[in-house]
């Protein structure tokens, strides 16, 4: 029996443990596990032909999202989130992606500039190939970039914090229609501004970046609400 070195090893337990979480995020926003299910790790296990190490790291991190609660000696329940709360959060995450591109605008470094022009030309690939799962990874990378070049770490955590706890519901807002191609449209905007230098631009145009992801939410939530009444 071949052994893989403990590195591959890590690396291949990392993206199944992503591979499960994106599935059982699409899972839950689409209301197929509606709120109150119960997940038990053995028969997520058994599903996904894995072990229950990669499952359980895929539960912590809907948890950190708030998708489901870990309960002492009941296990993991996916968690009753209303759109009016996940909408609130999305309109705070505006303000604070409006500042951190505008301080970033005026003070990233020209390495960390060429860095996000790359990141942001490497997804047209993404969305012509109508790939979620590579422009959200590619997405969080991108954010992550702007927050850094602030150049404010206490900045930076408060960002990350948040963003946490969005994760799932940015990824979801990507399925909405076209979504896909008008997020990268808008990052187009924002980083024309940022070449500018005009930090004001590109905080108005982050700004209706993320109020845009929060409507495609709506719609994506309210289609599916239609469907059969969860949520």
């Amino acid at each position: 029996m071949t052994v893989l070195p403990l590195e591959e090893m890590t690396e291949e337990r990392v993206l199944l443990s992503d591979r499960i979480r994106n599935v059982l995020t699409d899972e839950i926003a689409s209301g197929a596990l509606p709120a109150g299910t119960a997940l038990d790790e053995q028969q997520l296990a058994d599903r996904f032909s894995a072990s229950r190490t990669p499952v359980r790291e895929a539960l912590r991190q809907l948890s950190v999202s708030g998708l489901v609660e870990m309960r002492p000696r009941r296990g993991v329940i996916v968690t009753r989130m209303t759109p009016e709360r996940i909408m609130e959060m999305f309109e705070a995450m505006a303000e604070i992606e409006a500042l951190c591109v505008r301080f970033a605008t005026y003070r990233m470094t020209p390495l960390e500039r060429s860095h996000l022009m790359e990141l942001h030309r490497s997804s047209e690939a993404m969305v012509l190939a109508g790939d979620i799962d590579a422009y959200d990874s590619f997405n969080r990378e991108f954010h992550v970039g702007i927050y850094r070049a602030t150049h404010n770490n206490f900045l930076v955590d408060q960002a990350i914090g948040i963003r946490l706890r969005l994760n799932a519901f940015r990824r979801t807002q990507l399925h909405q229609g076209d979504r896909l191609e008008r997020s990268r449209e808008e990052h187009d905007a924002v980083m024309r501004a940022i070449a500018q230098g005009d930090g004001d631009k590109a905080a108005r145009r982050m700004r209706a970046h993320m109020l845009n992801a929060a409507s495609a939410l709506g719609r994506y939530i309210e289609l599916h609400q239609s469907r059969d009444g969860t949520y």
